[in-house]
């Protein structure tokens, strides 16, 4: 299954902006670049606030369901020494086949004007029907 994946790539739709679903998009990235896979990843909803310029320095809120759990997490990830969700995405960027667009309909809601307006690791703000044409043959995950 992982070679038949691996000739197509995923497809991440990262729509939830707090801190508990950044770190998965970050590991299962890089996992899939370490794969040989190509990803995109289109960003909607309140996830596009952790792809505003800096807004990856903001990304620090965990639902309330595992606030008790945050301290522990945090400590623990501290330990290992792994970086961060920001920091994972970047190195997957620059080892391979990462594409990271933003939804054009959502960035038009946030009054975002201009990709000048996002992160340098966004590569382009797109339509959803768009972002589906290019990935169409690929497995989508939602995050």
């Amino acid at each position: 299954m992982v070679d038949s994946m691996a000739k197509k790539g995923l497809n991440f739709v990262m729509f939830s902006g707090t801190a508990d679903k950044f770190i998965p998009l970050g590991v299962l990235t890089q996992s899939a670049v370490n794969l040989e896979m190509p990803v995109s990843i289109f960003v909607t909803g309140w996830a596009i606030q952790g792809f505003r310029k800096d807004g990856y320095k903001k990304v620090n809120r965990m639902p309330k369901e595992f606030e008790d759990l945050v301290p522990d997490l945090m400590k623990g990830m501290e330990e290992m020494k792994a970086p961060s969700w920001y920091d994972m995405l970047k190195e997957a960027k620059e080892m391979g086949d990462v594409k990271v667009y933003v939804c054009s309909m959502m960035a038009g809601a946030f009054k975002i004007d201009t990709k000048n307006d996002l992160d340098p690791i966004v590569d382009d703000v797109v339509g959803a029907a768009a972002f589906l044409q290019m990935c169409e043959d690929r497995e989508v995950i939602f995050i």
